[in-house]
């Protein structure tokens, strides 16, 4: 790789190189682009990157430049010893012109690539090293160079932010996760559970009715086939949750389009839907907007016994979805409906730096409105 001929040229360089990092959110695909960036960006034949364990390994390295079969022959992950060592322990950059020849080295696995030329530099989280990312052997077979231990220390000072970042976007992940089985728990238990334990005593009432009163038992039977029918739609509404929803794939307009139909389908009521404008919001803010409308719309089948139900999507500068329904309603001099649901919706918004109207409407109903910044 050509060197860039001045620092207007460099910083373009190390900047595309960032971007690329940044672009990606999940940690196993920022440390894939660190190494590889980093190699490209400085011309190097090989490029590596270690996150360290607690018990003297690597929780990942990521090598790049080297063949799949030889790295398969090479065996497992290293070990923290020789070189790897020196650069997690000293937290110091490394540069040699043959890392055969420094006291550091200790040894290679048998089908390991020969280097020679070597530099490494640590990966800081504040004080911590959280990560080593080194290089060898240039392309044009020149010794690493004091522009060169700039640029790379200049790039893992990025690369930490990006890597730091991925790791609080992840663990963000796993509290939604978590959030999202406690609603769903509390779901089955206050619709399913509620309604079978009504079910059960609804169909205890026809047996003891039968002996005396068959045209009351009858009547019993007819209420328990309508429970049923009940607790079997509110099972399905919570197995439709459950289907993970292909943000990714489709988008969130595409996501709630889905959704809004298979909810007209599972509860035997019309849907409308309408979507104007672009929405600019990132993954995170698509699944909280997500999961917001899905709050909306359940609130409104379960509750307000509606014969319609109307999702409306609108992008731009802000992002507003609005669930309109042609149900039971509220009283708005109580204020706003209260509940489980709406608080979660409250706090989701929040979060996003938006907010959450609830809205009676002049022909009854209700209209949820959720809108947040791009």
């Amino acid at each position: 790789m050509t060197e860039p001929d001045d620092t207007d040229d460099l910083l373009d360089a190390v900047s595309a190189a960032v971007l690329a990092v940044t672009r990606h959110l999940s940690v196993a695909e920022v440390l894939e682009v660190i190494v590889r960036s980093a190699r490209r960006l400085l011309g190097a034949r090989y490029g590596a990157l270690g996150i360290p364990d607690d018990e003297g390994g690597f929780a990942e390295f990521i090598a790049d430049g080297v063949p799949e079969r030889q790295r398969a022959a090479i065996g497992p992950l290293p070990r923290q010893h020789g070189m790897l060592a020196a650069l997690l322990r000293g937290g110091e950059t490394i540069r040699v012109s043959d890392i055969r020849e420094d006291p550091r080295f200790g040894w290679w696995p048998k089908a390991h690539p020969v280097l020679t030329a070597f530099l490494g530099v640590p990966i800081r989280d504040g004080g911590d090293v959280i990560g080593i990312v080194f290089l060898a052997d240039r392309v044009d077979g020149a010794d690493f160079s004091d522009r060169d231990e700039r640029v790379l220390t200049l790039f893992a000072a990025h690369a930490a932010i990006a890597l730091t970042n991925a790791r609080l976007y992840e663990r963000n992940l796993e509290l939604s996760v978590v959030e999202e089985r406690n609603r769903l728990a509390r779901d089955l238990h206050d619709v399913v559970a509620q309604q079978l334990f009504s079910l059960r005593l609804t169909a205890r009432s026809a047996a003891a009715t039968l002996p005396v009163d068959p045209e009351a038992a009858a009547g019993h039977l007819a209420e328990v086939e309508r429970m049923a029918a009940e607790a079997g739609a509110a099972l399905r509404s919570v197995i439709v949750e459950l289907r993970p929803a292909d943000l990714e794939a489709h988008g969130l307009a595409e996501t709630l389009r889905r959704f809004t139909v298979t909810v007209g389908r599972v509860h035997r009521l019309a849907t409308e839907f309408h979507w104007e404008g672009e929405i600019p919001l990132d993954k995170a803010g698509e699944l909280e907007m997500l999961r917001m409308t899905q709050e909306a719309v359940y609130n409104a089948v379960r509750h307000a016994r509606p014969r319609t139900v109307a999702v409306v999507v609108r992008g731009g500068e802000t992002v507003v979805v609005e669930v309109s329904d042609d149900g039971d309603g509220f009283d708005p001099s109580a204020g706003s409906p209260r509940g489980l649901g709406m608080a979660s919706m409250r706090e989701r918004a929040h979060r996003l730096g938006g907010t959450v109207e609830f809205l009676a409407n002049d022909d009854g109903g209700t209209t949820v409105r959720m809108e947040v910044p791009a």
